[in-house]
């Protein structure tokens, strides 16, 4: 009778017929000869050194070794005690393996220091935040933010500064008297005091040199001083002035009853003795506020023109412009 033969007899079969081959490395447990021992501790001590995805190869070389031993397991003991063939070809199987081993630690070495050090530097950049681990694009965008700020800055500065140079000008004209009236009277609480009434006008002209922006202009009252004694006050308008500009202005000046307090003792209004009276001596001040818009509201310039002239009423030339060009100075 023909009966079929079992896995164990083929894979004792198959070993005896078959030259040891190195690519099949049996690993039993039963096994406790030294080179066994060997060749186990340099098999799991190999991945260990390898990187992680070297473990995927390795694991399936070692299931394939634990399969071909498995089948082999049963040969092995039948070729035990029928020869030592078997085990022949488990030193050579340690043998290979040991040898391939051997062949790939280098590599293995290699590549997992270039993996420590990329992830190494994956936890500095993660470390360090800020800048540095923005996306290219961000920190070039960053980038052209701030050149654009500083350029920004830098034209404004540049503004700023040639607007400075461009002051306007105020220059006092003349000075027309139309009336002056010294007389006795009472203030408003009814003390008697001498009361003094000024009527005049006075002319200047506006000058804007700003030769890229215009000026809003402001200007306190127009007063005269007789010492420090307020005689009359005139107020300018608020106006406009457009660049490379000029602008002629007449301001009433006018005092109505002021009373003088015995300040006014040696003003008189009436001829003496057929004599006109003594000129009376007057300080005239002017004060301009201008303020530029030159780049919007970021800079606006501000100027501040004060002018003083010394003006002498002449009870002789009422209702005739007396010059000031060379009465006044910039204070």
């Amino acid at each position: 009778m023909h009966h079929a033969k079992t896995d164990s007899e083929v894979t004792s079969s198959m070993a005896a017929s078959s030259p040891p081959r190195a690519a099949y490395y049996v690993q039993s447990p039963s096994h406790d000869d030294g080179e066994n021992k060997t060749a186990a501790s340099s098999f799991h001590s190999s991945p260990a050194a390898s990187p992680p995805r070297s473990l995927g190869n390795h694991s399936r070389e070692s299931s394939s070794s634990r399969f071909s031993g498995a089948k082999g397991g049963a040969g092995s003991g039948s070729s035990r005690r029928g020869g030592v063939g078997g085990g022949g070809g488990g030193k050579g199987g340690a043998a290979g393996e040991a040898g391939r081993g051997g062949r790939r630690s280098p590599w293995m070495k290699e590549e997992a220091i270039e993996e420590e050090g990329l992830l190494m530097e994956d936890d500095d950049d993660a470390a360090g935040g800020g800048v540095g681990g923005l996306p290219k694009r961000w920190r070039y965008a960053l980038g052209f933010v701030g050149a654009f700020f500083a350029l920004f800055f830098f034209f404004a500065l540049i503004l700023w500064g040639a607007s400075h140079n461009q002051k306007p000008v105020v220059s006092i004209n003349s000075i027309t008297f139309h009336n002056f009236v010294i007389q006795a009277g009472t203030d408003a609480s009814l003390v008697p005091t001498e009361l003094s009434t000024m009527n005049a006008t006075v002319r200047m002209t506006f000058r804007n040199t700003g030769s890229f922006f215009g000026v809003h202009v402001s200007a306190q009252p127009v007063t005269l001083y007789y010492y420090q004694l307020l005689m009359a006050s005139g107020n300018v308008k608020y106006f406009y002035q457009p660049r490379k500009s000029s602008r002629h202005l007449a301001v009433e000046v006018l005092g109505d009853k002021v009373p003088l307090y015995g300040g006014g003792s040696g003003l008189s209004s009436t001829p003496v003795k057929g004599a006109p009276p003594a000129p009376v001596p007057l300080q005239l001040t002017v004060r301009f506020r201008s303020r530029a818009f030159v780049l919007g509201k970021l800079v606006k310039p501000k100027f501040r023109t004060d002018v003083q002239c010394s003006v002498k009423l002449d009870m002789a030339k009422l209702g005739k412009a007396v010059s000031l060009n060379k009465a006044c100075s910039l204070v």
